[in-house]
């Protein structure tokens, strides 16, 4: 059994049940262990994922909750046996502080996929009965092999998402092979899909959004989309019909997969990255016919996630966001709802101590 000492006072906002606003919250993080790294947190990002996990859309919250897992800070304090970083320097954390690091998964930087993954909130720690609480807050302690290093050249308040929106995007366009000469299509144009978009660019793929919003047009283009369709026009499943090798579909709405993927060519990938609340009928016709593959893909392991970043830094990809006081916390939860947000909302926790 391993035990937490705990004596580091954090500030920070918490959901109390499913149905309450996020409120101001004191508790404690643990002493220093020889590995950890403290980091004074200065941007968190909003994730739809910190939605669904405080009204326990997903049945498996727990509370208190302190949210937030694009994570962006300067480290304060090291452990003794800390090598990877020093005080001072930037640095961020994503969706997750640990793994088993034992397993076929974890040895091969795809730690995601562990079964024992601790997320940085809402998770239980290795002593069984201590909640990860994230980023809603003004400090946190991490092992260091769970930090990543920040670029230098980013603004830190729009590389925060990066941690979850980047990865989630960077991931399935590295595994699947989006460069020059594949056309690339992301479905929806939002905190991820936005980012998307930026990376297929980078990667020198031809970029096409499909969007139910006319609105975004001009913004897609603005960020490297070389066409934009309309999904809430029929025509655009006629003309595109066989088109795309890659697809990337961002949204949590439920739609008619079929459609879309019918839009793939031979061998063609559509790659899931959205949760919607309900399950999807999929027509083994509409894969059959050719060939196309229906996959899906979560986040990243730390090393692809550094790379992700290195990749951000070299093409000087930022994420656009609106940056809100912690105060405005349930303001914003109602904006994502509402789909009111160009394209993240990040904390400024400097507001914490306000």
């Amino acid at each position: 059994m391993i035990t937490l000492g705990f004596m580091i006072e954090v500030k920070g906002y918490a959901a109390h049940n499913a149905s309450s606003p996020l409120s101001p919250f004191s508790f404690e993080r643990r002493n220093l262990l020889d590995y950890d790294v403290m980091i004074d947190i200065n941007y968190c990002g909003i994730c739809h994922t910190d939605i669904h996990q405080v009204k326990n859309e997903w049945g498996r919250s727990n509370y208190p909750m302190v949210p937030g897992h694009e994570i962006v800070g300067v480290v304060s304090k090291v452990g003794s046996k800390v090598t990877q970083f020093k005080v001072g320097n930037q640095v961020g954390v994503g969706c997750f502080v640990d793994s088993c690091r034992n397993c076929d998964t974890c040895k091969k930087g795809l730690e995601q996929y562990c079964s024992s993954l601790l997320t940085t909130y809402n998770g239980i720690e290795k002593d069984g009965k201590t909640i990860t609480q994230g980023g809603y807050s003004n400090k946190i302690i991490v092992d260091e092999n769970y930090v990543l290093h920040m670029p230098e050249n980013l603004k830190p308040e729009n590389a925060a998402p990066l941690l979850c929106a980047g990865i989630t995007l960077y991931s399935p366009l590295m595994k699947w092979n989006a460069g020059p000469g594949k056309k690339i299509g992301i479905i929806g144009l939002g905190g991820l899909g936005h980012i998307g978009v930026k990376i297929a660019h980078a990667l020198g793929a031809e970029v096409s959004v499909l969007s139910h919003s006319h609105k975004k047009q001009k913004d897609s283009m603005k960020m490297g989309a070389d066409y934009f369709y309309s999904s809430s026009d029929p025509k655009t499943f006629e003309k595109l019909e066989g088109y795309f090798d890659i697809m990337i579909n961002t949204i949590s709405a439920n739609v008619d997969l079929n459609e879309y993927l019918n839009l793939l060519k031979l061998d063609g990938t559509m790659v899931i990255v959205g949760i919607p609340e309900k399950d999807s009928h999929i027509s083994p016709y509409t894969l059959i016919s050719a060939r196309r593959n229906l996959t899906g893909s979560l986040i990243g392991g730390i090393l692809e996630t550094q790379q992700m970043l290195d990749f951000c830094s070299k093409h000087k990809i930022e994420c656009d966001v609106e940056l809100i006081s912690i105060q405005k916390i349930n303001e914003a939860y109602e904006r994502i709802i509402n789909s009111d947000v160009r394209y993240r909302f990040v904390i400024d926790l400097s507001s914490l101590k306000c």
